[in-house]
């Protein structure tokens, strides 16, 4: 294709959405105020646009992402003005839910890429996994209205209750709670260091659980 043909392929979409794909693996925000990123996400912006970050509890945001190597958390940014930006997470694909005001999802840390900032957040951990990965196990309760954008490794897989998923491969679930145990015929292989060792297992008939293709140690 020539250049006109490339630049008209590839030129950033209208829409009246404030929450837009641009293709599988780009999220474009309409940011009139404010709104949660994960950082280092930003790939591009227009506009008048500031970003800061945030990393204490005292703020309200942090520990989305633990390291593995120094457990320390990752903090999150905010970005204000009036604008657009563009955000991506390492090429993975991008799933935007709009949460209505009863809604609510529960999302792994790692898979948060962004959130409006009318929908209220809760950061916790699963304290029976908090020192089975490195870094701990952190999670985002997200509660309805507005946008919420997750990430995942290749297309989710929606499963209904009841199931068992693996924790590194599990990535949001809603209506439902986990309860975790241990595979115990798993437990004692040498190098075992998988997710499998682990199930978190949701019960009931209500809500769903998202899973990915993908293991996220």
């Amino acid at each position: 294709m020539n250049v006109q043909q490339f630049k008209s392929e590839h030129v950033p979409t209208t829409s009246d959405e404030p929450f837009q794909l641009e293709n599988s693996y780009t999220l474009d925000v309409a940011v009139d105020g404010s709104v949660t990123a994960k950082a280092g996400s930003m790939i591009a912006y227009t506009g008048d646009l500031s970003f800061t970050g945030r990393s204490s509890a005292e703020g309200g945001i942090t520990g989305f992402i633990k390291e593995a190597a120094t457990g320390e958390g990752t903090p999150v940014m905010e970005v204000e003005g009036s604008g657009h930006v563009y955000l991506a997470d390492h090429q993975k694909k991008v799933q935007v839910l709009e949460l209505a005001p009863e809604d609510s999802i529960t999302v792994n840390g790692e898979d948060v890429l962004a959130f409006e900032s009318d929908v209220s957040y809760e950061i916790s951990t699963i304290d029976s996994l908090a020192g089975s990965f490195a870094g701990g196990f952190t999670n985002v309760f997200l509660q309805g209205p507005g946008y919420v954008a997750l990430t995942t490794h290749g297309d989710p897989l929606v499963l209904e209750p009841p199931v068992a998923t693996d924790p590194s491969a599990t990535v949001a679930w809603s209506g439902t709670s986990p309860n975790v145990s241990v595979n115990r015929s798993l437990s004692d292989m040498v190098g075992q260091e998988s997710g499998e060792r682990y199930q978190m297992n949701f019960e009931g008939t209500e809500g769903f659980v998202v899973v990915q293709p993908y293991e996220e140690l």
